[in-house]
């Protein structure tokens, strides 16, 4: 069994949007292959959007230094990231910033991260 926020993951949509389409709390691997496989046309039209080059609904977000990860709604404000670690990392445990650059940390990413942002 795959909870609805799973499947979500798994399709590529929101949870709003898996909620407002009636996708179950829980469903059988059978049931999502079949979802997947035959989509009805309110999935149908969010992958073709999603060809069209609009920003993904997740993102796998990783630490580089322990490798734990998480999928997350992206925010519209993040830049783009140089390192993303858990916050109870210690910046020490990153590759320092090359020569010329500033680095900046961003706390608030998913559930546990900071993002390191050199530029």
């Amino acid at each position: 069994m795959i909870s609805r926020h799973d499947a979500a993951q798994r399709l590529d949509i929101s949870l709003e949007m898996a909620r407002k389409h009636g996708l179950p709390n829980r469903m059988t691997e059978a049931e999502f292959d079949e979802l997947d496989q035959n989509p009805p046309a309110w999935l149908a039209q969010s992958r073709a959007n999603r060809k069209a080059g609009a920003r993904p609904v997740w993102v796998q977000l990783t630490c580089t230094v322990c490798g734990y990860t998480e999928a997350v709604r992206p925010k519209k404000w993040w830049p783009e990231f140089t390192y993303i670690t858990c916050s109870d990392h210690s910046p020490l445990d990153l590759p320092p910033a090359a020569d010329g650059l500033y680095r900046a940390e961003i706390d608030g990413i998913g559930t546990r991260f900071v993002g390191i942002v050199d530029a």
